[in-house]
Formats: C-alpha cells, sequence, structure tokens
C-alpha cells in the first residue's frame, strides 16, 4: 500500500514539473504581452498545484499528520493569480490600445477602461430619454 502512495506522490511531482517546464517555456517564448500573460497564470499555477498535493498526501500518509499549509498555499494561489493576471491585462491595454484600435465593444457602445466624464456626455446627448 506504501509502494501506491509513493507512487501518487511521484506521479504529482512529475506532473507539477511538467506543468512548471510548460508554463516557463511558454513565458519566454510566446510573442505577445497578453499571450505571455496566460502561461504562469495557468500552468505554472498548476505545477505548484501539483508540488502542494504531493506535499499534502506525503505528509498525510508517511508522516501521519495533516498539514493545511499547503491547502493554504493553494488556495492563495487559485485566488491571487487570475487577479493578477487581469491587472496585467488591464495595463497593457492602458498602455497599447487607444479608443480607436480597440474592438468594437458591442451593445455597450464603450470601453470602461477609457471613459471619461466627456465621453458619457457625448454619448448620452443625442439621447431623448437622457435627463436634461
Amino acid at each position: 500500500m506504501a509502494s501506491l502512495f509513493e507512487f501518487l506522490v511521484a506521479a504529482f511531482l512529475v506532473m507539477a514539473g511538467i506543468f512548471g517546464i510548460v508554463g516557463s517555456y511558454g513565458l519566454i517564448k510566446l510573442n505577445d504581452p497578453m499571450s505571455r500573460l496566460h502561461a504562469p497564470t495557468k500552468a505554472t499555477t498548476l505545477g505548484v498545484g501539483g508540488v502542494l498535493l504531493a506535499s499534502l498526501l506525503h505528509a498525510a500518509v508517511f508522516e501521519e499528520h495533516v498539514s493545511i499549509h499547503e491547502l493554504m498555499i493553494t488556495l492563495f494561489l487559485f485566488l491571487t493569480a487570475p487577479i493578477t493576471a487581469n491587472f496585467i491585462a488591464k495595463v497593457h491595454i492602458h498602455r497599447q490600445e487607444t479608443r480607436e484600435t480597440m474592438p468594437p465593444a458591442g451593445e455597450d457602445d464603450h470601453w470602461a477602461t477609457h471613459d471619461k466624464p466627456e465621453d458619457e456626455e457625448r454619448r448620452t446627448a443625442g439621447r431623448p430619454d437622457a435627463a436634461q
């Protein structure tokens, strides 16, 4: 039975290594910053998650105690990675894009990241339902 758990720990570590390498390679080799954004936030997070799962399993089976530290680290990573990706994407949009180069916003007719008070006045000026 112990060899089964040793195999699972090794499998989690190998999986984590593969995801870590793929994430690091993607960070280096992808062409633009928005493409590079996905490599560390997706693959590398799964790689670190695999290491934490291996650590959690090893502590529970071989050291006979359950450690909550790995669960807290995993929760922290899965909560912060999407937020970090969102901030990096917004910075990229603000630095690289203008209102003219952005794709159409659809029914909203504006992009929230580039709105200014005078834009709202311009949008509502021609509407009959606009507040006077």
